[in-house]
C-alpha cells in the first residue's frame, strides 16, 4: 500500500514539476491552438464567400471552404505537436494503419464519400435543381460528401446516399418540373377548337413557364374519346398546385365553350332476344 502511495506521489510530483517548468510553453501552445482554430474557421468562411461572390456554384464553394478550414487546422495541430516535442512520424504511421482497417470496415461509407467528391467536382446538378433519382424527386437542398438532401413540395427532406446517385440514371430539370395532363373530349368535338381552348386556359395561370411554352395536341384516339395531351413546365416546389389549378381551368373552359367530356360507353346487342327459352 505504501509503495502505491509513493508511486502516486512520485507521478504527481513529476507532473507538477513539468507543468511548473513548462507553464509558459504550454500556455503559448494552447493559445496557438485556439487562435489557429479561429483563423482556420474564418479562412474557410472567407474562401466560401469569395467563391460565391464570384458566382461559383454553392456546392463547390462550400466544399473548397471546408477543405481550406481542414487544411489550416491540420497544419496548426502539427505545429502544436512539434512544439510539445511529440514526434509526428509514428503518429502518421498509426493513422495510416487505422485508416487501412477503417477503410476495409467502412467500404460503403467511403464509397459515399468518393461519390460525393465526384458530384462536387463534376457538378451534374447543383443546389436548387430538380432531381429525380432512385424513384425520388425534389429540389436539391444541399450536397454533402456522404449524402444529398432533396426537399419535396410537402417539405419532406429526402436523404439519398451519394453512391446511389453517381452512376445511376437521373433526371435534372433545373428548378422546374414537367407537368403532364390528359383529358378526353367527344368525337363530335373539333380538335382545333379544343386545343385552342386549352392553350387559352393555361395562359391565365400565373407561374407557368411561358418562354418554353406549352405543348397541347391529340395524344390518343381512345374508344370513347379523343384524348388531348397537355405538357408544360411549372416550379417544382408547387408541382401539384399547378397541376390541380390547370385541371380546374381546363374544366371551366370546356364547360363555358360547351365541349363535352364523355364517359365510357358500351353497346350491347341481344341475339334472339324474342325467342322462347329452350
Amino acid at each position: 500500500m505504501n509503495e502505491e502511495i509513493e508511486q502516486i506521489q512520485s507521478i504527481s510530483k513529476t507532473v507538477t514539476q513539468y507543468l511548473t517548468d513548462n507553464a509558459m510553453q504550454i500556455t503559448v501552445t494552447i493559445l496557438i491552438l485556439i487562435v489557429g482554430y479561429m483563423i482556420a474557421k474564418k479562412l474557410g468562411k472567407a474562401v466560401e464567400r469569395l467563391m460565391i461572390g464570384k458566382k461559383i456554384d454553392v456546392t463547390l464553394s462550400r466544399f473548397v471552404g471546408n477543405s481550406a478550414h481542414l487544411v489550416v487546422l491540420v497544419v496548426v495541430i502539427l505545429m502544436v505537436l512539434a512544439r510539445l516535442g511529440i514526434s509526428v512520424t509514428p503518429l502518421i504511421a498509426i493513422i495510416g494503419a487505422l485508416s487501412l482497417g477503417a477503410g476495409l470496415a467502412l467500404q460503403g461509407m467511403l464509397s459515399n464519400y468518393a461519390a460525393g467528391l465526384t458530384i462536387i467536382i463534376t457538378r451534374p446538378f447543383v443546389v436548387g435543381d430538380t432531381l429525380s433519382v432512385q424513384g425520388q424527386t425534389g429540389l436539391v437542398e444541399s450536397v454533402h460528401l456522404a449524402y444529398t438532401i432533396l426537399i419535396d413540395e410537402d417539405d419532406v427532406r429526402i436523404q439519398i446516399p451519394n453512391r446511389l446517385v453517381v452512376g445511376e440514371i437521373m433526371h435534372n430539370s433545373k428548378e422546374e418540373k414537367l407537368v403532364e395532363l390528359c383529358v378526353g373530349v367527344a368525337y363530335k368535338s373539333d380538335p382545333h377548337q379544343v386545343i385552342a381552348v386549352v392553350e387559352q386556359a393555361l395562359k391565365g395561370i400565373q407561374g407557368i413557364n411561358t418562354e418554353r411554352g406549352t405543348i397541347v395536341g391529340i395524344d390518343e384516339f381512345a374508344d370513347s374519346s379523343i384524348n388531348i395531351g397537355i405538357r408544360f413546365l411549372a416550379p417544382t416546389y408547387k408541382y401539384f398546385e399547378f397541376k390541380y389549378t390547370a385541371n380546374l381551368a381546363i374544366y371551366d373552359a370546356f364547360k363555358q365553350q360547351g365541349i363535352e367530356i364523355p364517359f365510357p360507353q358500351r353497346e350491347i346487342n341481344l341475339i334472339n332476344a324474342g325467342a322462347p327459352p329452350a
